[in-house]
């Protein structure tokens, strides 16, 4: 009777089963030190560790049919064995339980092999099982993306390309035993089939590259049953297809640029930049990738890199090593991933990254808070926003000092990030600091915006200095904020000699005007439309009665509060802050008018 001892490697994959069968009356002794890796590896949630319980069942059977004659053997490891398997702890108390047995040592390692043949030790070596009982190719056919399968369910599948993709379900139910099989399936073809690899394997989930598949199997207590997902891409499309403008080809191919690729999920984002990736590479440019888990289908002459013991920031080490002229990072998630991009392109490597984003804006924003401001036009500056598969917007962006759209003060001039249509120059949006906030305002709606943005902060710092919501604030001009307060509380919010309220106006950015509260309450608010004269280089404001108190606004919005002439009007030089800003209402068509009381202003 001929001894046969196991080693993990043929028990995870059903080698040995398909092995033993052939064997004339063998004895298979398990050994204890096996028996405890598969059992920490399911406890863990890992798949392999299933698919290794499911050989044993096989093998126990055997053993009740009276195939085989089943043994156990060895002592059992201790915890730092086991995690200490993959330095060859586990491995070397197999070999010796098949030493002191004098078995037969069966292994499909070529490491184990080699050390048992030194040592002495019998040992017969299986290569990879041809086939595999149940694939998951079954519920795939030439129009399918993705396979979703769960016990007690309908297979789901999903067919089509970006932007036209319908969900069917399949009429089979799938048992847990079904599902069990094509999850312990995968499992043996991610660790012996050619171009197929275990990416990873966690507590409750993991993740498997089947060729052109990504296979996710996930577990209790990460899902709260067994489920399985396979994707695959249907279609590779070359960068001609997508019908690019050459002034982005020609700009992303002639130096290295920081190009950010956004969209939704399922928007085509891969797809393009598999075609991005491959035609740089075509043009002799030395490309990498980055990506966790490894799912680009690229060519060869593309190395495809993933986390260095579990770190982005160690594969961005290498990549610099390297001396890549471009990597592709997909996808970026956490602000890990947002800095190793960032310091990569610092560097001077160009970079590519896959971000998930509604809106362009939205992938850029990402960037915001995790990498300092000013730094973003020369980390990212290229924007290409995929929609359907389709390239449908394309941004720039540029650093610049100026006043932010809808401000007016020359000294309210600031660094901006202008966010320009690529291909027209049209500013879309200017991203800058406004008190201690970094805010993206959309260019030709930033005057509203802006001053509720400052209205929202000047009322968070007045409530905090006088510990009261008792209060309103309103523009009075783009630059200026009148503040409404009760009596008591002015002397609390203008401060010793002016202290506090200086502070205020510094870290907004705006003057600030502050009267009682109670001064207000005679004013009817009742508005009536003016009329509006320029001569002589003076706007004069006819409001229609004589020697009143006024206030003037522009489409709802406090411009000025005054008292009118004996001939009713008001006049102001047109070169002044007030006047200007009244004549550039009435020009651009706002609604200017004014209010009259019969009491004087404070």
């Amino acid at each position: 009777m001929p001894d046969y001892v196991p080693d993990t490697s043929v028990i995870v994959d059903g080698r040995f089963t398909a092995f033993i069968e052939k064997q004339d009356d063998p004895r298979v002794i398990l050994s204890e030190a096996m028996l405890a890796e598969v059992e920490h590896q399911a406890n863990q949630g890992r798949s392999i560790g299933f698919a290794a319980l499911e050989e044993l069942k096989n093998i126990r059977a055997m053993e009740k049919e009276g195939k085989i004659a089943l043994d156990f053997s060895g002592r059992r490891p201790g915890d730092w064995q086991i995690k200490r398997a993959k330095a060859g702890e586990i491995d070397e108390m197999i070999r010796s339980t098949a030493a002191e047995n004098d078995a037969t040592l069966v292994t499909g390692d070529n490491i184990q092999r080699d050390l048992a043949t030194i040592k002495g030790i019998r040992v017969q070596f299986l290569e990879p099982l041809k086939k595999s009982p149940r694939n998951i190719e079954e519920f795939f056919d030439e129009l399918t993306t993705s396979v979703h399968l769960k016990p007690g369910m309908n297979p789901v599948v999903k067919k089509g390309f970006p932007g036209s993709v319908e969900t069917v379900r399949l009429e089979q139910e799938l048992s847990l035993a079904d599902v069990e099989s094509i999850a312990s399936t995968m499992v043996k073809r991610g660790k012996l089939e050619e171009e197929s690899f275990l990416e990873m394997d966690m507590f409750g989930a993991t993740v498997l590259q089947i060729k052109d598949m990504r296979v996710v199997i996930t577990r209790p207590p990460f899902s709260d049953e067994i489920e399985i997902t396979a994707v695959r891409p249907i279609k590779k499309l070359s960068l001609d297809e997508y019908s690019l403008d050459s002034r982005l080809v020609y700009g992303v191919e002639s130096r290295n640029s920081g190009v950010l690729v956004a969209g939704s999920p399922g928007a085509g984002k891969s797809t393009f930049v598999q075609a991005l990736a491959e035609y740089l590479a075509g043009k002799g440019k030395i490309v990498k990738t980055m990506e966790n888990p490894r799912d680009l289908q690229v060519s060869r002459k593309i190395t495809q890199y993933t986390s260095l013991e579990n770190s982005m920031e160690k594969t961005g080490d290498i990549v610099l090593l390297v001396r890549t002229d471009y990597t592709v990072f997909d996808e970026m998630r956490v602000t890990s991933d947002f800095k190793v991009y960032s310091d990569l392109r610092l560097s001077g490597v160009g970079m590519i990254g896959v971000v998930h984003a509604t809106r362009p804006i939205d992938a850029l924003q990402r960037f915001i808070g995790r990498i300092e401001l000013g730094l973003i036009p020369q980390v990212v500056d290229t924007i290409v926003f995929v929609e359907a598969g389709r390239i449908s917007q394309v941004l720039m962006t540029e650093s610049v000092v100026k006043v932010p759209s809808g401000m007016s003060q020359e000294d309210l001039a600031r660094p901006v990030i202008l966010v320009k249509d690529f291909f027209t120059g049209e500013p879309k949006f200017e991203i800058y600091t406004f008190g201690e906030q970094v805010v993206a305002m959309p260019v030709g709606n930033s005057v509203n915006g802006v001053q509720k943005l400052a209205l929202m902060r000047v009322e968070e710092e007045i409530q905090h200095v006088i510990g009261t919501d008792r209060f309103s604030a309103r523009f009075i001009n783009p630059g200026k904020v009148l503040v409404l307060v009760p009596e008591d509380k002015i002397a609390r919010l203008i401060g010793r000699k002016g202290v506090t309220i200086s502070g205020l106006e510094s870290t907004l950015g705006l003057r600030i005007d502050v009267e009682p509260m109670g001064e207000v309450s005679q004013h009817s608010d009742e508005r009536s439309p003016v009329r509006i004269e320029v001569k002589n280089r003076l706007i004069y404001i006819d409001v229609g009665k004589s020697n009143s108190n006024v206030r003037v606004y522009a489409d709802g919005i406090l411009m000025l509060q005054a008292k009118s002439s004996s001939k009713g009007t008001i006049r102001m030089k047109l070169e002044g802050e007030t006047g200007g800003a009244i004549y550039n209402a009435h020009k651009s068509g706002k609604l200017i008018e004014a209010s009259i009381e019969g009491d004087s202003f404070h």
